[in-house]
């Protein structure tokens, strides 16, 4: 039950909004695998199927778990291209000509009808967890574009969903910056880094677990007032949390230190385990955020 990335955004704080509530708005949009002639589909599953197959929303200690399901027919579009190319050859031995753009068209639309239904489909969850009382709202997800998706799926069941994207003072290329070239960070900064140009070419430079201590400091420092910028850097949070700040302010790479899993060495049921692991990771969350807002000169607008 550990979230691998975590983007940010903000809620109302609190958010007026009971879970009851809304478990029942979710439920509009409850998860239905694809049609025949569906090419995805998505919806809201429960986090927690073996428990409670029903329920919407996993409740630990005033925050919440969420899981949106979504379906994907696998249907290369090399597949479709190759059958249309096979049908238009056939059409042209049989009527002496190659067919028009038109009839082009409404034959890749018939192969496309017809090949649909047998394709593939293939299933992926997306995780959601929701602090009410301070805000917070956090998905698992390796980029902004599947985070928007989640979003999506909220507006659309959601009457009221006043969630914006978490900004901050400074930029996070700008305090990246600002820490390798002091090297004095609010984070320890552990042994990976990603520096690119900002001209056209988009030139980088990579560390991959490699020191950022005094001998590689410089060189770094070197790129910088060349006028490169950090893209990516990995840090460590209180040895309980490491992860990699982009500039976007993304985190990505979260993993939880071994001083937090030794806290779960004594539990043995595996609903339990699970319903321990999100109370420390979402506790842990509460505290990180603020150090972390804190440290990229606090949020632009106040929530």
């Amino acid at each position: 039950m550990w979230f691998r990335n975590l983007q940010i955004y903000r809620l109302p704080t609190p958010w007026q909004i009971s879970a009851e509530a809304l478990n029942a708005q979710l439920a509009r949009g409850r998860f239905k695998p694809c049609g025949a002639f569906e090419a995805t589909s998505r919806g809201w599953i429960s986090p927690r199927p073996a428990r409670d197959p029903e329920t919407l929303i996993h409740a630990i200690g005033g925050q919440w778990l969420l899981a949106l399901e979504t379906e994907t027919r696998l249907l290369p579009s090399l597949v479709v291209r190759q059958e249309v190319q096979a049908r238009a050859e056939k059409i042209a031995q049989e009527q002496g000509f190659t067919p028009g753009r038109k009839a082009l068209r409404d034959l890749q639309a018939e192969v496309w009808d017809e090949l649909l239904p047998r394709a593939f489909a293939c299933r992926r969850k997306t995780v959601v967890w929701i602090d009410p009382v301070h805000g917070w709202l956090g998905v698992d997800a390796g980029s902004q574009k599947k985070a928007e998706e989640v979003l999506e799926a909220l507006g659309d069941c959601l009457e009221d969903f006043p969630c914006k994207l978490l900004s901050m003072r400074t930029s996070p290329a700008s305090a990246m910056t600002e820490w390798l070239l002091s090297g004095d960070a609010p984070f320890a900064i552990d042994r990976d880094c990603e520096l690119k140009s900002a001209t056209g070419e988009q030139a980088a430079v990579r560390y991959v677990r490699h020191s950022l201590r005094d001998e590689t400091l410089p060189e770094i420092r070197a790129h910088l007032q060349a006028g490169k910028f950090p893209t990516r850097l990995a840090l460590t949070w209180d040895d309980r949390l490491s992860f990699v700040l982009t500039e976007k302010g993304e985190i990505k790479r979260l993993e939880f230190l071994n001083m937090l899993k030794e806290e779960l060495e004594d539990i043995e049921e595996a609903e339990e385990i699970f319903d321990a692991k999100f109370a420390l990771m979402t506790g842990e969350f509460v505290r990180f955020l603020p150090a972390l807002i804190e440290a990229l000169g606090g949020e632009k607008e106040a929530a």
